[in-house]
């Protein structure tokens, strides 16, 4: 595995060319057209009442002109039902082109709701989706690591000798890997035999993990192709960082069948990683300053957030009930997509989530 495939990476889509027709567009177009046909209905309005005042003006000069003016009578009295004829039709005009005016206005308003919602959506499954391929490489890293034979000799010969030889290949791997805070080896007991950063750790080599529920459950994991997941925790031992510790059992002679001997823990430096995601995310600039990017865990808690706010501390007060995927409307929009998984790492019930405020 390359370096450049261990490291996480912002998103790669890309957003819709700013000239192409939008339903904001097609919104605006239609109130146009609903400003023109009440202008145009409104004059309409205003020459067939100029007209029926031309008739009646022509009717009172056709009486005062008796016998005389009775042809001229006629031809005011149709001037006057022509008048009324016109009004009447763009009444009913008026009446049915705003109608369809409103309908076609709150259909393209649904339709705009509906699609933003869907595109918020897809940025939530982009972000979770990315997160899952990642963590599915640190799976298979530590599956591997574990059957090396310096880490297998590490706990099966518990010498200084074997715990240096381990301790000097654990930071040739952090050497490549750069998205890791440190590597251990732990005897089947939780003692913690060689590391790979002892200078930048010094509390980590020869500490006992035996407590940690890390360790524990990856004591029991079934063979050497089983792994443990474990959630975003601060780990004191590396100085409060927020990691994200993967495991694997370390089985007599390196073999996915022999009997565990001790646990290898990769400790993944999760907040740098988390950050270039959660930021990564193509939000629109002018809907940018509005929406918050999050990965939250299987409680709500918040593992990362484009505003970095509330990091480990906040819980989601929104809940998906565990909802695979939706858009929720209230004080803000708030749209979901819980984990796909990849490849053979199932996630651990993780969401990627948008919320913008209205």
């Amino acid at each position: 595995m390359s370096v450049a495939a261990s490291k996480i990476v912002g998103p790669q889509r890309t957003e819709p060319a700013a000239s192409a027709p939008t339903l904001a567009t097609i919104s605006a177009l239609t109130a146009g057209v609903g400003r023109v046909a009440h202008e145009k209905i409104g004059r309409i309005h205003q020459i067939t009442a100029q007209a029926k005042i031309l008739a009646l003006n022509a009717l009172i000069e056709a009486a005062h002109a008796g016998e005389h003016g009775r042809g001229f009578s006629v031809v005011a009295q149709e001037v006057r039902g022509i008048g009324a004829e016109i009004e009447a039709l763009a009444r009913e005009l008026e009446t049915q082109l705003s109608g369809h005016i409103d309908e076609l206005g709150r259909t393209v308003g649904a339709m705009a709701v509906q699609a933003r919602g869907e595109r918020m959506v897809d940025l939530a499954l982009n972000a979770i989706e990315l997160t899952d391929r990642n963590l599915y490489e640190r799976t298979c890293d530590v599956r591997w690591w574990a059957t090396d034979a310096a880490v297998v000799a590490c706990v099966a010969e518990p010498d200084p000798a074997a715990a240096a030889h381990a301790g000097q290949r654990l930071g040739v791997i952090l050497s490549a890997y750069t998205v890791y805070l440190d590597l251990w080896v732990c005897n089947r007991h939780g003692r913690i035999l060689a590391v790979g950063r002892p200078d930048r750790y010094p509390d980590a080599r020869g500490a006992s993990v035996a407590n940690e529920p890390w360790f524990r459950k990856a004591l029991a994991l079934p063979d050497g192709d089983a792994y443990l997941a474990g959630n975003v925790r601060r780990e004191p031992r590396l100085g409060g960082a927020q990691v994200a510790t993967y495991c694997a059992s370390i089985r007599d002679g390196g073999r996915a069948d022999g009997a565990p001997i001790g646990v290898l823990a990769i400790h993944f430096d999760w907040e740098p990683q988390a950050r270039a995601i959660v930021a990564g995310i193509r939000v629109s600039p002018q809907d940018r300053a509005r929406t918050r990017v999050l990965l939250v865990d299987a409680d709500r808690r918040v593992l990362a957030a484009s505003d970095e706010r509330g990091v480990l501390t906040e819980t989601l007060a929104f809940d998906p009930k565990g909802g695979a995927s939706g858009v929720a409307h209230g004080a803000s929009v708030t749209a979901f997509h819980r984990t796909p998984g990849y490849e053979t790492y199932e996630g651990l019930g993780w969401y990627g989530v948008i919320v913008q405020s209205v």
